[in-house]
């Protein structure tokens, strides 16, 4: 208890608090210890021996899972349970056969058109380490891959609307160009267009987040790669996409797989990342909240992950996201609250005031990640 209550006035060291904080059996007394730790971030700005700025974050996630659950105090809330993977990608089984100004053509047969691809600015990758326990090392960039819809209501594809597809294929792409939406559109003839190089970063997820088994990503903009499909997902997103669009998305994920080592389990719907940190919500965005195709472009059901922006971080789904959502991504919100109010059981903390903690690691991982 003497710990907790200790006045630290000298610089912190990550290791120093992690063993201190192991040392403390009582849960109150391990959970204040880490609270005087977090009033003093200017200390931990001045020690020059500090793991990285990623050790204070993990400090600040500590701080929501101190309380008593069983397990070592370097425990962080419980991570989403990946759905069963795809067949891993072997090494090399896609490559580049041919790139001109004009296409890339690879080697599974996709070919992507280069007419409308700009340059952007580089990525700047915002991610957590979520085992405090081990040195933070940089994850694979991109990391994975948010699937959008372009929400721009294309005409029935139809022979007698041809001109029009193709008017509204090219508006589509002007618009995305001018703004740097998206790294890929696919359009609805199945043409996949580069818009950005996979190195720069598309302003097409905003505030979002992710996890993996290892690693949280927060600003998806800055870590995962945009794949856009002209399409409208207002009808619940179910056969919005024509067969050539299937065809040629199967050849992009398997492509981009390969190239990046990408994990299943980060390929996923923009409305499975996106929140709105203003009031606390997850799926400020929505496209592809239901009805996106994962098992015909070769990945698995990835609807049915819990939600990391509720588990980790005490954001809710209010009714307008469940009324757009589907079944399988209503029963993975509903699985993930249940968590965490059994994580609040195990803390000994109301679920609100558990919420809360978490949600306030979620604003001081904010503050250091973007020095906001």
């Amino acid at each position: 208890m003497y710990a907790a209550r200790a006045r630290l006035t000298e610089p912190l060291r990550w290791a120093d608090v992690e063993r201190q904080a192991s040392r403390l059996r009582d849960p109150v007394a391990r959970l204040r210890y880490l609270q005087t730790c977090l009033t003093q971030p200017a200390a931990w700005a001045r020690d020059s021996q500090r793991t990285s700025w990623a050790a204070f974050v993990s400090l600040a996630l500590l701080l929501a899972a101190a309380a008593p659950t069983g397990s070592s105090a370097g425990s962080l809330p419980v991570k989403p349970k990946p759905p069963v993977p795809s067949p891993p990608v072997a090494s090399g089984e896609v490559w580049l056969v041919e790139k001109t100004a004009q296409f890339e053509l690879y080697s599974n047969g996709l070919r992507v058109e280069r007419a409308w691809c700009v340059r952007g600015h580089s990525r700047s990758p915002r991610w957590l380490n979520r085992d405090a326990r081990t040195a933070p090392q940089p994850p694979p960039d991109p990391a994975g891959l948010v699937f959008h819809a372009s929400e721009n209501d294309p005409a029935p594809f139809a022979p007698p609307w041809t001109q029009r597809l193709k008017q509204q294929g090219e508006s589509l792409l002007g618009w995305v160009q001018r703004h740097t939406l998206y790294h890929y559109v696919v359009d609805r003839f199945g043409r996949v267009h580069r818009i950005l190089e996979d190195g720069d970063r598309a302003h097409h997820a905003g505030r979002s987040l992710w996890a993996d088994a290892r690693w949280i990503y927060l600003d998806l903009n800055e870590s995962f790669l945009a794949v856009c499909f002209e399409a409208t997902t207002e009808n619940g997103g179910r056969d919005a996409l024509t067969a050539a669009q299937i065809h040629a998305g199967r050849l992009l994920v398997e492509m981009l797989r390969a190239r990046y080592r990408l994990p299943a389990e980060n390929c996923v719907t923009h409305a499975q990342v996106s929140v709105n940190p203003a009031n606390g919500r997850i799926g400020y965005h929505t496209d592809w909240a239901d009805g996106f195709p994962f098992l015909e472009l070769g990945l698995p059901d990835n609807y049915s992950q819990p939600l990391p922006a509720l588990l980790l971080f005490g954001f809710r789904a209010d009714q307008s996201f469940l009324n757009r959502a589907g079944p399988r991504l209503r029963e993975a919100v509903r699985a993930s609250e249940e968590e965490v109010s059994r994580q609040a059981r195990n803390s000994a903390l109301p679920v609100e005031a558990y919420r809360h903690e978490l949600a306030a690691s979620y604003r001081r991982a904010l503050r250091v990640l973007t020095g906001t």
